[in-house]
């Protein structure tokens, strides 16, 4: 019989880097072949990545550095930025990277709480989240906006949600838990898909969510409710589609813009005849919330 072979570890990648340059540099980093992004820590900008270990270390510090010199020229906030790479046995990585993710109470009605944990005696909903490499464990500010905006949001029953790059599924799962007749969740990362429906079937929901990669082109209904946390660029060039999808009176909840864009979305907003209701901020990004008055 061959002897299974032991895991050969890993190398954890550290990137102290703008957070600006953050989603470009964690898709890079996945098509590397990283098998999880983390952001230790918002405030001091650290971003952390896991790579199976190989022998040349340094030809991945060489790509590295030969792309984070290229993502100056695209981010000029970026260019102040330091890099370090670390191997990791598999024992450090199994209980490293759970580290990184603790219960966190979003407000008085939510708090999410990562598989491993034990649920605590607590009044409200809870979302149970294992987060894989999929973006939205609902630490990073522009999830968070979403989930309060959610909250807030005046529907009126009985109201449908459609989730625009769901990532884990967590706002779809809130959607469904705060009581919409229907749910769907798309996204066109296939491992983003697979990682959410592993979140939907760790919650109990009162509502399916219907999860696929169908492009927002594809869909043919219209929502009460279109949350979309993306990047600047995408949101601008999905912008026609994310209202074509709103219904009359519906609400849109923008996030991932940083504060110096949302006039650059306001724009959008303006020349759709749209209405803002309300503009969150948190740290340097912003959350828009918009409702479709025709």
């Amino acid at each position: 019989m061959d002897n299974i072979s032991e895991h050969p570890g890993w190398i954890e990648i550290s990137i102290n880097i703008n957070p600006t340059a953050h989603e470009a540099l964690g898709s890079f980093l996945f098509d590397m072949g990283c098998e999880g992004v983390v952001y230790e820590s918002f405030r001091d900008k650290t971003l952390k990545a896991y790579l199976p270990f190989h022998e040349d270390i340094e030809e991945t510090r060489n790509r590295i550095e030969l792309f984070l010199h290229d993502l100056k020229g695209i981010f000029p906030e970026a260019k102040d930025c330091s890099l370090k790479l670390e191997r990791l046995e598999q024992q450090d990585w199994d209980t490293g990277w759970r580290r990184f993710f603790k219960p966190d109470r979003i407000s008085e009605r939510l708090l999410i709480l990562p598989v491993w944990e034990d649920a605590p005696t607590t009044t409200g909903r809870i979302i149970r989240i294992d987060p894989g490499p999929a973006f939205g464990t609902g630490h990073h500010p522009t999830t968070r906006m979403c989930l309060m905006a959610m909250e807030e949001a005046t529907l009126y029953s009985p109201w449908t949600m459609l989730d625009v790059g769901t990532g884990s599924g967590i706002l779809a799962l809130y959607g469904s838990m705060l009581g919409a007749s229907e749910v769907v969740a798309i996204d066109n990362d296939p491992e983003a898909v697979r990682w959410a429906k592993r979140n939907i079937e760790i919650n109990d929901i009162p509502v399916p969510i219907d999860l696929s990669v169908m492009p927002i082109e594809e869909i043919p209904n219209t929502y009460n409710l279109v949350t979309a946390n993306l990047i600047l660029g995408t949101i601008l060039g999905l912008f026609d589609q994310l209202t074509r999808v709103l219904a009359p009176n519906g609400l849109l909840v923008l996030s991932g813009i940083l504060r110096e864009q949302v006039a650059a979305v306001q724009k959008k907003i303006d020349e759709k005849g749209l209405k803002i209701e309300r503009i969150m901020n948190m740290d340097e990004w912003s959350c828009i919330i918009v409702r479709k008055t025709k």
